[in-house]
């Protein structure tokens, strides 16, 4: 039978809270500037010019196709120090969650934008809009209700990506389960806590978005 002391567990309680306080901000964050960057990259990939494009397609390529872990570490050691002289966990953390987010944010606005009828695209400058006047009154409006799934499919991802983060000493959740077990020697009481909370904002958050995109259905 496993010994499973929860005083320990209280002892850290705090350190838990301010983690997962952390890691909560750092998910936010990658997902807001990913989607931001995302929509960029998305409707720069589907220019006509085949420079341009190819440059985006490049970008996408390189963040899914290369381990997050790898990111992370080439951003902390070299990005980051590079632009403000020294390493900073918080910064580089959100900014590499931010640029793979970003990557696969944009192929998901990009299968959504293309998703939509080119007649649509058609009728509206046949009223007189511009390119940017369509995409934006017309097929964007339209293609974000098809993406809020899989957004938000990403947004979970990401809570569970960030635990990579504590490998640059960010005082995220995962670094104080394994401060706990570097302190205690006790796996089961770190990680299965640690487990469970990540478990509790991965639900939480696919309760809230269900629900939110149930009532965007409705309207």
């Amino acid at each position: 039978m496993v010994d499973f002391r929860f005083d320990i567990i209280a002892e850290y309680s705090h350190f838990f809270l301010m983690g997962t306080l952390l890691t909560i901000g750092l998910s936010l964050a990658g997902i807001f500037f990913g989607t931001i960057l995302g929509l960029f990259i998305a409707l720069g990939k589907l220019v006509e010019n085949k420079l341009v494009s190819f440059f985006f397609t490049c970008y996408i390529g390189f963040f899914r196709g290369t381990p997050l872990l790898v990111q992370i570490l080439i951003i902390y050691f070299g990005v980051v120090p590079y632009f403000m002289g020294q390493s900073n966990g918080i910064a580089a953390g959100i900014l590499a969650l931010s640029l793979n987010a970003s990557a696969y944010i944009a192929e998901t606005v990009r299968a959504g934008i293309q998703s939509i009828h080119k007649g649509q695209t058609e009728a509206s400058r046949s009223l007189g809009m511009t390119h940017v006047q369509a995409m934006r009154y017309i097929i964007l409006p339209q293609a974000i209700r098809r993406i809020l799934p899989p957004l938000g499919n990403e947004f979970i991802s990401l809570i569970k990506d960030s635990s990579l983060v504590s490998t640059i000493a960010t005082p995220e959740l995962m670094y104080w389960a394994q401060a706990m077990n570097a302190q205690y020697y006790r796996v089961w009481e770190s990680y299965v806590t640690t487990a469970v909370i990540y478990l509790l904002l991965t639900v939480s958050t696919s309760y809230f978005l269900s629900r939110f995109e149930r009532r965007l259905s409705v309207k």
